[in-house]
């Protein structure tokens, strides 16, 4: 766990300004940081309160139980102390925040815990509700590669003004008295330490197709997520050369400036090649493109951690355009541009079943645009093929908290091309040649079996007239050796 928290205090101190000057009896927010586990440190870059929900109103207020009526009454002011006040927190729609922000969110950044605004007996008397609030944000935005579940909860007290922070263990079910631990916090100078790394990767990942069973028969998302998940593993064995050198030690990067990092994956076998080989194989997806990613590390953690933060950074991203597809599958269907309604029938593309599909398709990913944030750091948000930038300065404002982007330029279009996936039908005839011998497999691919019928007739035929021909060869050598004899 931390041993202890700084905060950058240029944006502390305008959150606590924010916040004195509202009339807000009680507030709760995300806090946006990272938590070092090579310096036993936590690290908190800004504050972003959780917008209001659909109906328009706010996530979070004070609740007065009266001791006459037992009834439940809401405190409209700050200036109505008791020691009867509780938290009343919206916490589903705090997590979801919390899972959209953390899209945004490039490496070396994340939504590390969350913040509230409350006197100090609404806050003692709001400990259950709290620990459930940011169990589920952590439920809704992990960390990459091990979580160990630890997560801040920081207290903004407005009478008296002070600041307390709680370190938390999020993976148990009930709260105890060592699920929330003390911790000390204080101001400093965070974003300016900060050292940038960038990555362009390129990747090329062939995903076979299985042919199963209509009941659970996988969706084009399944076989995506499921070849995300796969490649993870595989980039974290991937070496990096870092300004043009290989990285060979854990020491402190020194030099300033933009750091550029090139992955090196280990040779592997072609998993096209393996899919060929597979009896239950009846067709190959391609994902392929090329992606930026960003990750930002302080001055005292290792190279290897700012390795590490890239590697996460691209899964996420991986990730995160999969889900932005599939949470729009629910209210939109696929373009008739995009895939076709012949293919689709109907059905959004993330729901496709890949092993009955018999047409060549494609689909973009989102595309990844960057915008400046703090102190010279970036966020990232996601590009629909059909989308405006108008789109991501919205999603600036509600999401993060941010002013409006009056100038276009200023946001960064690094991915020329979207990621690209293709349902290739070349390897349908593939996978049909291997199992031309094969009735079963026939049937449930759909092949006509009287046609594949007629190759096991033909090969007989060709046995047979080599049986015959070397026949009567035979008879004519043995006639030739009779003739000859004296």
């Amino acid at each position: 766990m931390v041993k202890g928290v700084v905060g950058e205090e240029t944006q502390l101190k305008l959150a606590e300004d924010r916040l004195s000057q509202s009339t807000l009896p009680a507030q709760v927010g995300l806090v946006i940081g990272k938590l070092s586990s090579t310096l036993d440190r936590g690290f908190v870059f800004d504050l972003i309160p959780t917008p209001q929900n659909d109906a328009g109103e706010a996530v979070c207020f004070l609740n007065e139980t009266s001791s006459k009526d037992g009834k439940k009454k809401t405190s409209k002011s700050k200036s109505q102390p008791s020691d009867s006040l509780s938290l009343v927190i919206d916490q589903e729609w705090v997590a979801e925040h919390a899972r959209q922000v953390s899209r945004m969110l490039l490496g070396g950044m994340k939504v590390i815990g969350i913040y509230v605004w409350a006197s100090d007996s609404a806050f003692k008397n709001s400990t259950v509700a709290l620990y459930q609030t940011v169990s589920g944000v952590a439920r809704e935005a992990p960390f990459m590669g091990t979580d160990g579940g630890e997560r801040l909860i920081i207290h903004i007290c407005y009478s008296p003004r002070r600041w307390t922070c709680r370190s938390c263990m999020v993976a148990s079910n009930t709260v105890t008295s060592t699920s929330l631990r003390p911790c000390d916090i204080k101001m400093g100078k965070v974003l300016n330490s900060l050292q940038t790394f960038k990555c362009t990767y390129n990747f090329s990942l062939g995903l076979p197709i299985c042919n199963e069973g209509a009941p659970n028969a996988p969706t084009l998302s399944d076989i995506l997520r499921q070849g995300i998940l796969n490649h993870a593993k595989e980039l974290r064995s991937a070496k990096a050369i870092l300004d043009g050198h290989l990285v060979v030690d854990d020491e402190p990067s020194t030099t300033d400036g933009l750091h550029e990092v090139e992955l090196l994956l280990p040779f592997l076998n072609d998993t096209s090649a393996k899919a060929c080989n597979q009896k239950d194989v009846v067709g190959l997806l391609v994902f392929n493109g090329s992606l930026s990613s960003f990750a930002y590390l302080n001055l005292k953690e290792p190279i290897s951690e700012a390795i590490s933060e890239i590697k996460g950074d691209i899964i996420r991203s991986l990730q995160s355009r999969l889900d932005i597809i599939c949470d729009e599958a629910d209210e939109d269907q696929v373009a008739a541009d995009n895939i076709g309604k012949e293919a689709s029938n109907g059905k959004p593309v993330s729901r496709l079943v890949l092993h009955s599909l018999r047409k060549t398709c494609s689909l973009s990913f989102p595309r990844r645009v960057f915008l400046p944030w703090l102190a010279g750091t970036f966020i990232g948000d996601y590009l629909q093929s059909s989308e405006t930038l108008e789109v991501i300065k919205d999603h600036l404002v509600e999401l993060m908290s941010m002013e409006p982007v009056s100038d276009s330029s200023e946001i960064s279009e690094a991915e020329v091309e979207a990621p690209t996936v293709i349902i290739s039908k070349s390897f349908w005839d593939v996978a049909d040649a291997y199992h031309s011998g094969s009735n079963s497999s026939s049937e449930n691919k759909g092949i006509d079996t009287k046609e594949k019928s007629k190759q096991p007739v033909k090969t007989a035929n060709y046995n047979l007239m080599a049986a015959v021909f070397f026949l009567v060869l035979s008879i004519l050598l043995g006639l030739l050796l009779t003739v000859k004899r004296p």
